[in-house]
């Protein structure tokens, strides 16, 4: 008796070599089960799956110009404020009301350089993770990628 209560406490042990697991594929789940669609809706999965090429293409388009279009116009307001900050201060510096150290200046930049090198070696492993979430993006929805970056470029443009 003491040895029958042994293989049972045996087989429920999760260390227990015969223990097997059965893998699930969720895409072939989802298509086999309705009730999957009502609770989650049927906008759940990849973009491939819901539209045509051209919308996909027409959406990732409108998208990227209105991306590029902000980038540009932003990009061009945070170049004039940095190029009038300098400017300012040349002017400042030339009449007399600001002295400026430069070899300090000089130090401490080649200090924040040496910093960034180390820091920029040790990759936090949120940048890595971040930047496999946005490669399987975009290798799921190739035709909305090549949209935006297409319509990114012409708003750059405009």
């Amino acid at each position: 008796m003491a040895t029958a209560d042994h293989r049972e406490a045996g087989q429920d042990d999760p260390e227990s070599e015969d223990e097997v697991y059965e893998v699930v594929d969720l895409t072939e789940y989802a298509r086999r089960h309705q009730w999957w669609s009502r609770v989650f809706g049927s906008n759940s999965g990849p973009m491939a799956e819901k539209y045509s090429v051209t919308t996909q293409l027409v959406m990732g388009g409108v998208t990227g110009w209105c991306g590029g279009y902000l980038f540009q116009r932003v990009g061009k307001i945070a170049a004039t404020a940095v190029g009038g900050g300098f400017l300012l201060l040349q002017i400042a510096n030339h009449s007399g009301y600001v002295q400026v150290n430069w070899k300090k200046v000089e130090k401490d930049v080649n200090k924040a350089k040496k910093h960034l090198k180390k820091r920029a070696n040790k990759a936090a492993p949120e940048i890595n993770t971040f930047i496999e979430e946005a490669t399987d993006f975009i290798k799921r929805n190739i035709v909305l990628s090549s949209g935006f970056i297409g319509g990114f470029f012409l708003g750059l443009a405009s």
